[in-house]
């Protein structure tokens, strides 16, 4: 009798537990084939390699290995804070991902409202598709296509802004242009393809929402504003969550590839600094230390917006 009450749910239903882990792994091979792939992936691409975070507390040498080599404690990281770059490091990284959040953030929103509001499909259709499209463009091949456009000497953009009797600036040398240049092109590359995430939340709307409010003579505008926009607040929030969390989790590539001689006082950011630290001049334990530290202000950015968007609202990430 005890075992039955212990099967027992709260209302008073037999449960479907009781089984052993091997037993429900069994039952449900399927599913657990199914997921496999992507709990392998995380575990080898994503929680294995944090074993190798404790060099950034040691004087790691590839002779003695991670675990031979010597403890150094906080080193690595006061040697950082307390180098000259350092300010210069935080500041670039910071400007570049606030510019790039607060241009590139809100035109995915803007888009997928007006794509909602478009009723001729085909020319919906083609708008999309040619907005999607240069999200599927390599990084490597985007930044070619940005200095091709952008030569001083052939530069398409350039021309055309001489054609309008204009002097074109110094796009691709001069350090204050770098950052617009980055934003711009990120924004051409990925604006189309968040638009998607927000078309699918804007499908979720009640249709005898609109056909309430236009019975009430309630504007196209209007409609927008206070039916369409408060569907997709939840999503908006969850998503700005997410990037302000990344907020010093630009990725290296396309600034590697787009910086020089030049324009290293605006391009220089932490992600480039790890790449010529730890795998231009060997300095393992140091770049780890970096990238640490970076990983670090990231995760307390995310808990922090988290619980802050918690406290105003009902959405959050948990």
């Amino acid at each position: 009798m005890r075992r039955e009450g212990k099967r027992m749910a709260a209302s008073g239903e037999p449960m479907t537990g009781g089984r052993t882990l091997s037993s429900r792994i069994f039952m449900n091979w399927e599913l657990y084939l199914f997921l496999a792939p992507a709990l392998l992936f995380f575990l080898v691409f994503c929680y294995w390699p944090m074993y190798g975070i404790q060099i950034a507390f040691k004087n790691f040498s590839p002779v003695k290995g991670i675990t031979g080599s010597p403890w150094v404690g906080f080193e690595h990281f006061e040697r950082f804070f307390h180098s000259y770059y350092f300010g210069d490091l935080l500041w670039n990284t910071f400007s570049l991902s606030l510019y790039e959040l607060a241009v590139g953030f809100p035109l995915p929103i803007i888009l997928a409202l007006a794509f909602n509001e478009v009723r001729n499909g085909f020319f919906k259709k083609t708008v999309q598709t040619v907005t999607y499209a240069p999200h599927f463009i390599s990084v490597v091949v985007m930044a070619g296509m940005i200095i091709t456009f952008l030569s001083p000497s052939s530069g398409m953009i350039v021309k055309f802004i001489e054609f309008l009797g204009f002097q074109p600036p110094d796009f691709l040398t001069d350090p204050r242009w770098f950052k617009t240049v980055y934003v711009l092109s990120g924004v051409w590359q990925s604006t189309g393809w968040g638009t998607i995430i927000y078309l699918a939340a804007l499908s979720a709307v009640d249709p005898q929402l609109h056909e309430a409010a236009i019975m009430d003579g309630a504007s196209r505008f209007k409609r927008m504003l206070h039916i369409n926009v408060p569907t997709i607040i939840p999503t908006i929030t969850i998503l700005l969550i997410l990037n302000v969390g990344n907020i010093l989790g630009i990725g290296y590539e396309k600034v590697l590839l787009l910086q020089n001689s030049l324009n290293m006082d605006s391009s220089d950011i932490i992600s480039t600094f790890v790449y010529r630290s730890g795998l231009v001049s060997a300095q393992y334990s140091f770049s780890t230390a970096v990238g640490l530290f970076n990983s670090v202000v990231n995760a307390i950015l995310l808990i922090a917006v988290n619980r802050l968007a918690r406290r105003t609202s009902e959405t959050s990430l948990w």
